[in-house]
């Protein structure tokens, strides 16, 4: 059975691809604003450095990532899309085991990158199947 496809309508493994992209990128944005209003301002690191929104973020990332490229691989067997979201997800959860910083804040952003590419990829594989 073949999914169809419509610019206008977007199917339920697109949706969820563009729910992980804009998690990714509410991921990366959280991450510069931290950086600019605690280190700039020296306000809110109580609440933006809290440990509860990284692995909240991650999970989150884990369980659509999971599903919306699992699906597609599923249809579309095609392997790109998942390693590339879980090289993504492997950095994300690296950046939970070292102290806030730089450290942490170049391995989430290339986390969020790599998820967000691993979603573009499938869904391009899957408009191509």
């Amino acid at each position: 059975m073949q999914e169809t496809h419509s610019p206008n309508r977007p199917n339920g493994r697109r949706r969820l691809d563009q729910l992980g992209i804009g998690i990714a990128g509410l991921c990366a944005l959280h991450c510069i604003a931290t950086v600019l209003v605690v280190s700039g301002l020296g306000i809110g690191g109580h609440f933006l450095l809290a440990p509860e929104i990284h692995r909240f973020g991650l999970a989150a990332a884990l369980v659509v990532a999971a599903v919306a490229i699992g699906w597609g691989a599923l249809r579309h067997r095609r392997t790109a899309p998942f390693v590339v979201a879980m090289m993504g997800l492997t950095f994300m959860g690296g950046a939970l085991a070292v102290p806030h910083g730089n450290q942490e804040f170049i391995l989430t952003l290339i986390g969020v990158a790599l998820v967000s590419v691993g979603h573009l990829l499938n869904m391009r594989a899957a408009v191509s199947a």
